[in-house]
């Protein structure tokens, strides 16, 4: 199935994560597809239909489209360090599913994260700071580390990363109606989903 090009029309949220899971498979198997790059720019150059979207950090260990085994116009993917939400982000996603009909939002977040282990250890930094400020809001809700709650403890910054997801998952359901109206109407799927960065293991969550 190519649904870049032919299918768009008989695509819904459940095709869609099925075919992220599919891919993600074949990556973590080592069977990643062989592709004409070139030929995928030629037949996309005019009319690309991405079917999901991914939100993911930037982080150089988090390669989406090569985790997930997907192709030049398959998706779309907004990258941003912590996979924060703000204004700008919030508009790319809702230009995803209005103009470009993707039917799956995942915000994917990771292991070993430098946003969130920067907030964790309160790091200030002119323009960084108000990023890490969205992420630091995360820090109290997570009770389970009673000792070194700091970004030298893997384990709690892990637990962070997740709860940021999930806090980013919600402010997107919030602050856009435009998304929150696809997803209660299920033209939409959204998911929450975390990559193990020593593994190249993505688990994905449900709400």
């Amino acid at each position: 199935m190519n649904p870049t090009v032919n299918h768009q029309a008989e695509m819904t949220p459940d095709i869609a994560l099925q075919l992220l899971k599919d891919g993600h498979e074949r990556f973590i198997n080592g069977c990643s597809k062989h592709r004409n790059l070139l030929k995928k720019v030629q037949e996309t150059k005019n009319n690309p239909k991405p079917f999901a979207t991914i939100l993911s950090c930037m982080d150089s260990r988090v390669p989406t489209e090569l985790i997930l085994d997907q192709s030049i116009g398959d998706i779309f993917n907004i990258r941003i360090a912590g996979n924060v939400i703000s204004p700008h982000v919030l508009g790319s996603l809702e230009y995803t599913i209005t103009t470009a009909g993707s039917k799956l939002i995942v915000v994917m977040g990771h292991t070993n994260c430098g946003a969130v282990t920067s907030a964790c250890n309160d790091v200030m930094m002119e323009n960084l700071s108000g990023l890490l400020r969205e992420v630091k809001t995360c820090i109290s809700q997570e009770l389970t580390e009673i000792s070194n709650r700091t970004g030298d403890n893997e384990s709690f910054v892990n637990k962070v990363s997740i709860l940021n997801v999930y806090r980013s998952v919600q402010q997107i359901l919030e602050q856009s109606s435009i998304i929150r109206q696809s997803v209660d109407s299920r033209a939409l799927m959204i998911i929450p989903a975390m990559y193990d960065v020593s593994a190249g293991k993505l688990t994905f969550y449900f709400r």
